[in-house]
Parts: C-alpha cells; structure tokens; sequence
C-alpha cells in the first residue's frame, strides 16, 4: 500500500525565469516530495539591482508568483518564504555605504512583513555572511538579522537563519540575539545546518539538516528534532548544486526502509507544521 507519508523540502529555491522551473519541482514530485518552503532567490539572480527598499517589492512578488505556479501546474504545495540574502550587505555597502544598507535591508524586511501579515507567506529569512567579514560588517550584519527577528516577533512567524557553519558556539550566540528582542528561538530555523541536533535543541533552535553525505543519518541517532532539505539553487549554471531537487524524497525513502516511517512523520508532518504554523498532510 503506498504511504502517505508527506515529504517536506525545508528550504528550496526555484527560478521560472532562468532556471530549469517546473522541470525541478516534477522532478522532486516524481521522487516523492509533497511539500516545499520556497525560500526568496537572492536579489542579483533576479536581475534585480537593490538601492532602496521598494526594490524588494519586485524580487519578493517573484516568489509568491512562482509559490502560486508551482501548486497550480505541478500539485505540491509551496510555502513562500520571504528573504534578503544576508550576502545582500555586502554589495549595498559598497554602493550606499554601509548604514545605507542596513536601513535598506531592514525596509525590505518591513516589506516581507506585509505579505506575511495577508498570508501571502509563511515565513522569512535573514542571517549574516557565512565566512569572515570585518567587525563591522558582521555587527551591521547582526542589526539587520535582530530586526528581523523583530519583525517576526510581532508576525508571531518564524525566522530562516543563513549563517556561518552550524557549531554550538554559533547557536548560543543566535539564541541571544533572538532572547534579547523577545523571539523565542523555537521560531528559529538554521538553515543548511550540521546536523548538531542535541546543540541545537539546548539553545532552542531547529536546524534545518542538508540531505547530503550522511548528516541525516547522524541527525537521527540524536532524535527527529530537525527539518531535511537541499538549498537547491536551480542554476543553469550550477546544476544540481546546492543538492538535486530529488534528493530529499530519494534519502528519505531509503532511510525509511532502516529507521520505519515514525520519526520522518515527525520531520516532515509534524515539526514544519508546528514551526511555521502551517497544515502539511
């Protein structure tokens, strides 16, 4: 009897302009994949070029629009998630100087906030570079990630982190940063994490495990507190990178066969549900 098991793919992003689209999502379908969080592609790939925050009007209406398509023409389910790549600090500074780029960056924040609050997306996401920046761009870096935390505060939704590697010294420091502004870090998801569940549960986070290698194997021997996903880029370019669409559904179903459906129900089902406040069934 075929199960009925929902796959979830935590963090995912398609691009129906330059990408391969459709043919990803069907891919992903065709493995067994029920739901995605469609997370924002960065502003650049869009072709966007961001001086003030109304420019992420366009790039964030780019991923409702490809959520809306996706579940019309395919079937799965695809919860937008809102982002500014935290990379984004970088380029700006270096055009509007960096205090420009922080007020950009946390405008377009209050930008996401909106179609959150009219349940056009779940979520959204924020971090800081992921490798080594000056003091002060990773202080700038920590402004903008604290407002969103803000602004996810007052949403009541939950927070993508994009940030340096997962270890347990970064988890302390972001479960701070999130206690200091009122957000429980229960509402902070670490995208692309090691998979340092037992760390991650100390400090409150959810890491949201890449399905490569064997780091769901090693989630698993510390319980089914995670999400999997694949930070799939969908760049012509870049196939297949960061991993294939497949790639969740295929692990998941081959891990099946050695640990039985209970804890993927819990990481597929049950953590997003309660997480991002969503129904997955």
């Amino acid at each position: 009897m075929k199960s009925s098991l929902p796959i979830t793919d935590n963090h995912i992003h398609i691009d129906l302009l330059r990408g391969r689209g459709l043919s990803a999502v069907s891919e992903f379908k065709n493995a067994g994949g029920t739901h995605m969080f469609l997370v924002t592609l960065p502003s650049w790939y869009l072709g966007v070029s961001v001086q003030e925050k109304s420019d992420y009007i366009s790039v964030f209406e780019e991923t409702i629009r490809t959520a809306e398509i996706i579940q019309k023409e395919t079937g799965i389910i695809a919860f937008p998630v809102l982002g500014i790549h935290p990379v984004e600090i970088m380029h700006l500074s270096e055009e509007i100087g960096l205090k420009n780029a922080v007020d950009v960056m946390c405008g377009g924040f209050d930008i996401a906030a909106r179609y959150v609050s009219e349940k056009a997306a779940v979520a959204i996401k924020s971090g800081r570079p992921h490798y080594p920046v000056s003091a002060e761009i990773r202080e700038a870096s920590n402004q903008v990630m604290c407002h969103a935390f803000e602004v996810a505060r007052d949403l009541k939704c939950t927070v993508q982190l994009h940030v340096e590697d997962m270890t347990a010294e970064s988890l302390k420091s972001i479960s701070a940063l999130a206690k200091s502004v009122g957000i429980s870090p229960e509402k902070v998801v670490n995208h692309h994490a090691t998979p340092l569940v037992a760390d991650a549960e100390k400090f409150g986070i959810y890491p949201s495990v890449t399905a490569g290698k064997d780091f769901i194997e090693k989630a698993l021997e510390q319980g089914s507190r995670f999400l999997m996903e694949t930070d799939y880029v969908d760049d012509p370019q870049r196939p297949g990178f960061v991993l294939g669409p497949k790639t969740v559904p295929k692990k998941t179903k081959k891990l099946i066969e050695i640990y039985g459906e209970e804890p993927f129900w819990k990481i597929h089902q049950e953590n997003p549900s309660r997480i991002y406040d969503v129904e997955i069934e």
